[in-house]
């Protein structure tokens, strides 16, 4: 799926025997060859990542809607959440589609207390124990780390991962770090799931 997603976007985006590419996409065409040797790769910087992304602060138990967010709201600390526990983030970028991920929301578990980041994954069922076996690998394994469901109607995995468990999490980064952690997380996984296919 990744490989197919990004050979359409680099024949939508190769202009003038040029493409511009952020530093994940960049490394996975590297890697896979996917371009031809006549095109200069120009590697952007993440801070233009998410600029067009589609964010809403919605209520967790209602889900009612509070605010639609330009990227401005990006430079929020994450503890932003923690201040303000009783809502969610819904989460819309064109980067996450490209690796299979829909209905991103990042909120902080009423329970434990950490940010958790929840999503649908575009995979068959049977990936399910490459699935289990990347999150229990890469996550630190604390209470509430992760938890995984096949949604049969949807046809696609329900991901709920701790992000507090992440290598590279820190309290006080900003909503955009956190944004990009979690890409550069799932980016790496879907990586690894194609590989086992």
């Amino acid at each position: 799926m990744l490989k197919k997603q990004m050979e359409s976007y680099i024949s939508k985006s190769v202009i003038e025997n040029r493409i511009e590419l952020f530093k994940e996409e960049k490394d996975y065409v590297e890697k896979h060859k996917l371009l031809a040797e006549d095109i200069i790769i120009v590697e952007k910087e993440n801070a233009s990542r998410f600029t067009d992304a589609y964010m809403e602060r919605s209520n967790k138990e209602s889900e009612e809607l509070i605010s639609e967010e330009n990227s401005a709201f990006l430079s929020q600390p994450i503890e932003y959440l923690k201040k303000n526990k009783d809502e969610f983030l819904y989460f819309e970028s064109q980067w996450f589609e490209l690796i299979g991920v829909v209905a991103l929301s990042l909120e902080v578990d009423d329970v434990f207390g950490t940010y958790n980041a929840m999503f649908g994954l575009k995979f068959q069922k049977k990936m399910g124990d490459v699935l289990k076996t990347y999150l229990t690998k890469e996550l630190q394994e604390g209470i509430g780390s992760f938890s995984l469901m096949f949604n049969q109607g949807e046809g696609l995995w329900d991901v709920n991962f701790a992000l507090d468990n992440i290598k590279g999490f820190q309290e006080d980064m900003s909503l955009e770090e956190a944004f990009h952690l979690i890409y550069h997380f799932i980016f790496n996984l879907v990586q690894t799931i194609e590989a086992d296919m």
